[in-house]
């Protein structure tokens, strides 16, 4: 009974006031307003029922479908320098911050020099008192020799006066090696930049107490760079040189693609992971040295059904699609629970619950129910549902 034909009988049966019976006039209106819904009724659908709803069916397509699988991915420089003090100390001054562009030998930190300096200052010290030992051995040489030509000394006085002179000589020279050496020392406590490049994390402070195992920071060369992936032990026997590996942002876009260089022999006791590398160009330096990046390696292709992503509905957390089905003489739409993989464009990839070449509704979806009667509607591209 539709809603014009509800109204009459409502308005027909209205009670007048002060007459609380229905008069036959009434009566026979409304006998005539259901006799006139149940012929309109009987003429839209044969057996008393509603006609079957047009709906756009889609034929599920088989398509090749990647085998990827994501890892957890570390971004490393390709050329990177630890650097580590070569003395020992308390830090003074840090000259530059994480992030910052140094070129070779830019200063990095200082440490505190002042007892190297002292060092220094008494070797030099006791170079210059060498130095007037030396002038004084040879004034003695030769005056000696001079003695020794008028025949005033013996050939053994004149000996000894060369010997203590080489002595002397002898004895500068090592006391300006240890000059040297000290200078070079003083000049290890201005930590500086090896090569051009970035600067790495900086775990130290100033004030603090250094020695040579201590890690000061790093400089990193910009450019390219190495994906670090981590892959479970248990598929190391699939890693192969040359796999397609796409790096993907937080967002899931893909940053970069590239393929599989490195595969480590090795499993980590610890982690029970085995390290493949892959190297990454990065020439707007959109991606940066220790960044967390998501690592997708593509293992293979296979054929699987996909379906259009508009023709899906998620209910309680599962995903379902109707499906037109031919039981008998007529059509019904099936709501089909689905096991859905990764989208492929505006597909879902089907894992579980639909096979290629069965008739996928993709309008309506919202009014169909279960076991509902359907009729396969031609596709805007002139082409049916059916293939036909």
């Amino acid at each position: 009974m539709n809603m014009h034909l509800a109204i009459a009988i409502r308005e027909a049966t209205k009670v007048m006031p002060g007459n609380r019976r229905v008069t036959p006039c009434a009566l026979a209106l409304v006998l005539a307003l259901l006799l006139l819904g149940c012929g309109k009724s009987s003429a839209n659908a044969p057996g008393g029922g509603p006609g079957p709803m047009p709906v756009q069916v889609q034929v599920a397509a088989s398509a090749k479908i990647p085998d990827t699988t994501e890892y957890l991915s570390i971004l490393k420089s390709r050329h990177s320098a630890a650097i580590n003090p070569l003395v020992e100390g308390q830090i003074t001054k840090i000259l530059v911050k994480s992030g910052d562009h140094v070129t070779e030998g830019a200063p990095l930190l200082q440490i505190d020099p002042l007892k190297q300096e002292a060092t220094v200052r008494s070797q030099e010290a006791s170079r210059a008192a060498q130095e007037a030992n030396v002038r004084y051995a040879k004034i003695s040489l030769d005056r000696a020799e001079k003695l020794h030509d008028a025949g005033v000394i013996s050939k053994q006085e004149l000996d000894n006066a060369q010997t203590a002179y080489d002595a002397a000589v002898a004895q500068l020279k090592a006391l300006e090696e240890q000059v040297r050496q000290q200078r070079v020392e003083l000049h290890y406590y201005s930590v500086s930049a090896p090569m051009d490049g970035i600067i790495g994390d900086i775990p130290v402070h100033v004030g603090d107490r250094v020695t040579v195992a201590t890690m000061l920071t790093t400089v990193d060369e910009p450019g390219a760079l190495e994906a670090y992936i981590y892959v479970p032990a248990e598929k190391a026997r699939n890693l192969k040189r040359g796999l397609p590996v796409s790096l993907l942002d937080g967002d899931g876009n893909t940053v970069s693609e590239t393929n599989l260089s490195f595969m480590s022999p090795q499993v980590d006791t610890d982690t029970q992971t085995v390290l493949a590398k892959a190297t990454v160009q990065n020439p707007k330096s959109r991606l940066r040295i220790a960044q967390q990046v998501r690592a997708q390696i593509t293992w293979g292709v296979h054929q699987g059904p996909v379906i259009p992503v508009l023709a899906v509905q998620r209910i309680n957390g599962e995903f379902f699609a109707f499906v037109a089905v031919n039981e008998g003489k007529r059509t019904v739409a099936r709501q089909r629970p689905l096991k859905l993989g990764d989208t492929v464009g505006n597909d879902f990839v089907v894992l579980g619950g639909l096979k290629p070449g069965e008739h996928i509704i993709v309008s309506g979806t919202q009014f169909l129910q279960d076991g509902m009667p359907v009729n396969e509607q031609i596709q805007s591209d002139g082409k049916s549902a059916t293939g036909k």
